[in-house]
């Protein structure tokens, strides 16, 4: 997993799993620690486990409670399919996709 920031986005980039949640956990509280509203830039992200996305929830819910926000940017098919069927999709603010003409 590789996480790079651009200002208040966090860009993960690799395969979101269990092996790098500590890392990918430290990085989302350091950054909302820093900034009100962080974004989570998925798009390169090829697969997703449970555990990630817990992390991403609780992150998520622990900003809510400090008056701070997480969206999530570019979840590919694969993220948002796990989303749904874990139901963190009702936890977590997903960016909506931009339509197309």
């Amino acid at each position: 997993m590789d996480i790079t920031t651009d200002g208040p986005t966090l860009v993960l980039r690799g395969d979101l799993d269990v092996r790098c949640t500590p890392q990918v956990r430290s990085a989302l509280y350091d950054h909302l620690a820093e900034h009100p509203h962080v974004v989570a830039d998925l798009t390169d992200v090829g697969s997703v486990d449970l555990t990630a996305l817990r992390v991403l929830a609780m992150a998520s819910r622990t900003a809510a409670r400090e008056g701070h926000h997480l969206t999530l940017r570019g979840c590919g098919p694969a993220v948002r399919r796990m989303l749904h069927l874990s139901h963190l999709i009702r936890v977590v603010d997903v960016e909506r996709e931009p339509a197309t003409a």
